[in-house]
């Protein structure tokens, strides 16, 4: 086999890895799943591998190295920076990885898919997965299907096509819909794929409508506004771009107001008292700012807004939020002014390309001996209003927090940084010995990192999800959470889910255990206090396992010692009715009424709905109180009986 084509047999190996990665994402949910991101790891350390063997079988390497590239390349130099001085590493690691699979796969597509003839792939591929995705989504709105595959969704009558929240759908096919309309209108195609992909555009378009998603809706209609406008001013497209708008503009105009979900969605933006309904995110968007505010340089750590939110909480929020609903103060929150002006950097060194490339790429009014079009000007424009709509919805949702889109997203910056080639060739280096030594160098532990803790976390997962099939607080669900405890000994969820699980089987009360060699209530308790400090140790902002620590030493007496883990859980958690509960029950065990009749009220306030342990304990503890009042009565009734003469 001659050189030439073995490095033609790699390239499409990376071609088909690629194109792998960006069907998978999508369809499983946008691998927001452990196992799904950690099979695109392994999927991602296949491509290195490829790219890293192109590098030394090609006679003159070349390196496509943009400004942007300096960008990405001081982001995750500080990710490994942040990383390594994170409170709690399993997390941080997580996030990292994620940082590094995108930068790899930018790097990846940017030098070895620039061929025109692999973005067309890529493009058309892209393009027909989000219109089968949509018309999923369309089925689901149709019929009213509350599942996705095999999985139920919480959200009815609303379109998410494979993804769990219409939202990150949305996010997803708004940033392919102008590329569709852009390909339609100006691609260099034949009149069967034109027409094609003009069908796979309008299947997008109402994919997109029956998310329901006010923000999909709103960053969509900046988008193609955008981009017709754009195309507008070339004499050329006019036409075809002021048609298009019409008839988008026409079967809205048409179809909403005679839809009762559309129009209750619009309705419910403003409430009854003329608020903006924001669906808790402006509840999110102040701890977030406060977090920044405490931390305004380094921020509180990658992807700790949800480890960090407890000392944070409004009183309202009484829920994991995960995300902030916003990207750009989360990113604020996680990552600092500094890890956020790196991303914005990186924008802006895209940016400045830009008009270069579009110089480069742009049909002109007088040009008409192309009468086909123009599949170069096609990708820029239609993948810049791409992710301008992402830019937009990512005020209001985390669309760049789901990897699908993430990835989707920094494919198209990829795509859209390698144009630069044709409008200048200073950007190409040549890769001599030295810097193929120094790129291997870095994809080598790359490869290994990304095979290695992929498989882990693949092990881990595996026997999580036996455990979350056994019995409830069964021995044989302890023992699979050992297990995966042993594989990933830096997880603190699964230290804490040990833990609990001891605690609650303690609760029983026995004296001897069959599964558990003949241990007792007493030890199961005993090794819950060692679980709940493992827990602890690894992720300190973790209330429920200060609380928990503090319920065992009260279950077995031990009164005198559980307050400072009391106290450390409600500083580290101040306004959650989950601790408000532990501390009640404290307080019940060491007798003190009145302050767990305190405690247990402000829970109530702070949650109503489903908050059956305050409840229950209230009237325990005001029953109690009533009790003593009457002793108390009656005692001070009968002394003043025996004073009478």
């Amino acid at each position: 086999m001659t050189r030439d084509r073995f490095d033609r047999w790699c390239e499409w190996g990376i071609l088909g890895l690629v194109l792998v990665i960006l069907v998978l994402g999508p369809l499983a949910m946008g691998a927001v799943g452990a196992v799904p991101f950690a099979i695109i790891q392994v999927l991602t350390a296949g491509v290195l591998l490829l790219w890293g063997v192109r590098l030394w079988i090609d006679i003159r390497p070349k390196l496509l190295w943009p400004p942007i590239c300096w960008g990405v390349l001081a982001f995750v130099l500080y990710a490994v920076g942040r990383y390594l001085t994170a409170d709690v590493e399993y997390i941080a690691r997580q996030e990292l990885l994620r940082v590094v699979v995108y930068a790899f796969l930018f790097l990846a597509i940017l030098n070895n898919l620039h061929r025109q003839e692999w973005m067309s792939v890529l493009v058309f591929t892209l393009i027909f997965l989000a219109m089968a995705i949509a018309g999923y989504a369309t089925y689901q709105f149709v019929t009213g299907s509350d599942q996705v595959w095999h999985v139920l969704k919480p959200y009815a009558k609303r379109g998410s096509g494979t993804y769990i929240c219409p939202n990150h759908l949305g996010g997803f096919l708004e940033m392919l819909l102008p590329l569709g309309f852009a390909y339609t209108l100006v691609g260099r195609l034949k009149p069967v794929t034109r027409i094609l992909i003009g069908y796979a555009s309008l299947v997008i378009t109402v994919g997109i409508v029956v998310t329901v998603s006010r923000g999909a809706w709103l960053s969509t209609a900046v988008a193609l506004v955008g981009l017709f406008g754009v195309l507008a001013m070339q004499r050329r497209y006019r036409l075809p771009a002021l048609v298009a708008v019409g008839v988008l503009v026409l079967a809205g105009l048409y179809f909403m107001p005679r839809n009762l979900v559309f129009q209750k969605r619009v309705r419910d933006l403003v409430t009854a008292d003329n608020r903006v309904s924001d669906g808790l995110r402006f509840a999110l968007w102040q701890p977030a700012y406060r977090m920044w505010q405490d931390n305004p340089v380094w921020g509180v750590g990658p992807n700790h807004f949800d480890v960090r939110f407890g000392g944070y909480r409004p009183d309202r929020v009484q829920i994991r939020p995960d995300r902030v609903h916003n990207d750009y103060l989360n990113t604020m929150a996680d990552w600092g002014a500094a890890g956020a002006l790196l991303v914005i950097g990186s924008w802006v060194l895209l940016g400045i390309t830009l008009p270069g490339i579009w110089r480069t790429v742009r049909v002109g009014n007088a040009d008409f001996s192309r009468k086909a079009g123009s599949n170069k000007m096609a990708l820029v424009a239609g993948a810049s209003a791409g992710m301008v709509a992402i830019l937009v919805h990512s005020v209001v949702d985390f669309n760049m927090h789901i990897p699908a889109n993430a990835i989707l997203l920094i494919t198209l910056m990829a795509l859209v940084a390698s144009h630069v080639r044709f409008a200048t060739e200073r950007y190409w280096i040549s890769a001599d010995v030295l810097i193929r030594s120094v790129l291997t160098l870095v994809l080598l532990p790359g490869i290994v990192v990304l095979v290695a803790t992929g498989s882990r976390r693949i092990s881990e997962q595996r026997w999580l999800q036996r455990a979350e099939a056994a019995e409830v607080f069964s021995a044989n669900r302890l023992g699979c959470l050992k297990s995966a405890f042993e594989v990933e000994p830096r997880n603190p969820r699964t230290a804490f889910e040990i833990g609990e699980s001891l605690r609650r089987l303690s609760t029983e009360g026995g004296e001897t255990y069959e599964s558990f060699a003949g241990g007792n209530y007493r030890t199961l308790a005993e090794e819950a206090m060692v679980w709940y400090g493992k827990a602890s140790a690894l992720n300190p902002w973790h209330a429920a396992s200060w609380a928990g620590h503090g319920w065992c030493l009260d279950w077995l007496k031990r009164h005198d010692e559980s307050p400072p883990f009391f106290e450390r859980a409600l500083l580290t958690e101040p306004n959650s009715y989950w601790i408000m509960n532990f501390l009640g029950i404290h307080y019940v065990e060491v007798g003190n009424y009145a302050a767990a009749r305190s405690v247990f009220e402000r829970s109530r306030r702070l949650e109503t709905a489903r908050n059956d342990i305050a409840q229950a304990y209230l009237g325990i503890v005001n029953a109690r109180l009533l009790d003593f009042a009457a002793g108390s009565l009656e005692a001070r009734l009968k002394g003043e009986g025996q004073t009478k003469p």
